[in-house]
């Protein structure tokens, strides 16, 4: 379903995903850090599992309420944990204030979730 769906550019949400798992493994790798694998990969992958084509959506506040949606949709279709579900809910912080990243493997997802917005709307990738 994530591959019908746009995300920046004309990348879609799965291969929005998909580049923002990789990066973060390849940040995680460089700087040398400990974390947690399969929680930072479900967490990444699954940061942006809110179902909806938000370009055209009449939610309005899409950049703000879209982590706790698709945090949601985690819990109820794939059982994620604690871990995981910290990393989808702050993936978009700073703009969410109150979802600062707790784990490495957090801030590991929102920087690499950055960078790759960047890339896929600049088209640099």
């Amino acid at each position: 379903m994530l591959r019908t769906y746009r995300q920046h550019g004309n990348i879609s949400t799965y291969d929005h995903c998909l580049s923002v798992a990789r990066t973060s493994f390849l940040i995680a790798w460089r700087l040398h850090l400990r974390i947690n694998e399969h929680a930072l990969a479900r967490g990444a992958f699954l940061h942006d599992y809110y179902l909806y084509d938000w370009h055209h959506s009449p939610e309005r506040l899409h950049g703000f309420r879209h982590p706790l949606i698709a945090m949601h949709n985690a819990i109820r279709d794939f059982g994620i944990s604690a871990l995981e579900a910290g990393i989808i809910r702050s993936h978009m912080w700073p703009l969410t204030l109150r979802s600062v990243p707790r784990s490495r493997e957090a801030v590991l997802v929102c920087i690499a979730d950055k960078i790759c917005a960047l890339r896929e709307t600049f088209h640099l990738c």
